[in-house]
């Protein structure tokens, strides 16, 4: 499964760009805004079907990192959640 033709949706290279991608798509929002996971996989993903997602999975990963780090908030109607297991849709956006 290629992401966007230069590795594997697990490669560190594409780790790095959906981390990035968040951060990236959360700055250009409101201090309140978040963003869904699919958004990171979409500017991410170059092809022009549905590849992004394939990396939906490796975006919530990306964006679990974030929030160990103390950069993101993971939450689910509304609310912040824990990144450990969490389980349905989630959305993004900065620690309040």
């Amino acid at each position: 499964m290629s992401d966007d033709g230069s590795g594997e949706a697990g490669s560190t290279r594409t780790r790095r760009r959906l981390e990035r991608a968040i951060l990236d798509l959360l700055d250009r929002r409101a201090p309140t805004s978040s963003i869904c996971p699919s958004d990171a996989a979409r500017e991410v993903y170059t092809g022009e079907d549905e590849g992004w997602r394939d990396l939906m999975e490796p975006a919530r990963r990306a964006a679990g990192r974030l929030a160990e780090a103390g950069e993101v908030e993971i939450t689910q109607g509304g609310e912040p959640v824990s990144t450990n297991g969490v389980r349905g849709p989630i959305r993004i956006r900065r620690p309040r």
